[in-house]
């Protein structure tokens, strides 16, 4: 299978989740230098989850990012519109509730959850804007936004190094270690592609969110992007 173009075409970027289904948590882990677990833990701690509440963590995969919630008997609904990600999280960790959910099309109602979050996933909807829209949508009077991202280094030659490693370093080890290396290139072209910081949290603003912050993780690779409702 070809990767997915940047143009985001829902089908592609679907079937190419469906594709690295197998082996992404593996993969995962290998690219980010271990770091994709710390920056899972700082989410968890970040949306300080009460008991009693309800979460919708969209993009969830394989559930890898639901399990905490789940392990601390917190209502979590982990929901991803590839199917062959909520296959094999549903194999991993069958006492889950996975879903099948569009970003932009979410099919719970309004002020269906306390926290939406979403972790390294919208980067790769067609409609940023219109997904953070669904989201306040589903989303209580008071309730929480979490948007964990890649993003954009803050320190300068660091940023360099870095972007080099996507574009050069990212792709040959995919090749190694996951089951379509091609969805790796269009990983490191996305993420170059992606807002900064400040510029995501201008697209989370005119989504209608209001005390919208972040927090830089790994000198910037990745930032926490959190609002209310």
């Amino acid at each position: 299978m070809s990767r997915a173009s940047l143009d985001k075409a829902p089908h592609e970027v679907a079937e190419m989740f469906d594709g690295v289904a197998g082996r992404y948590d593996l993969t995962n882990d290998v690219l980010s230098l271990g770091q994709d677990r710390l920056w899972r833990r700082a989410v968890v701690r970040a949306v300080d989850a009460r008991p009693g509440e309800r979460i919708l963590d969209i993009a969830a995969g394989t559930g890898t990012s639901s399990e905490p919630f789940a392990d601390a008997d917190i209502d979590v609904v982990p929901a991803d519109f590839s199917l062959g990600m909520l296959r094999q999280g549903n194999r991993r960790r069958p006492d889950l509730a996975f879903t099948a959910a569009d970003a932009l099309a979410l099919p719970f109602a309004d002020g269906a959850f306390d926290v939406v979050t979403m972790s390294f996933g919208l980067r790769n909807v067609a409609d940023t804007g219109a997904a953070l829209e669904e989201f306040h949508r589903v989303t209580k009077p008071g309730g929480r936004l979490m948007i964990c991202e890649f993003s954009t280094p803050t320190f300068g030659p660091f940023r360099t190094v870095y972007q080099e490693y996507l574009m050069r370093a990212l792709p040959p080890v995919a090749r190694r270690v996951s089951s379509n290396p091609d969805s790796y290139v269009y990983l490191a072209e996305s993420i170059q592609a992606w807002p900064d910081q400040a510029g995501l949290a201008r697209l989370i603003r005119a989504a209608g969110w209001s005390g919208v912050r972040w927090r830089n993780l790994s000198g910037g690779i990745v930032a926490l992007h959190h609002a209310v409702r």
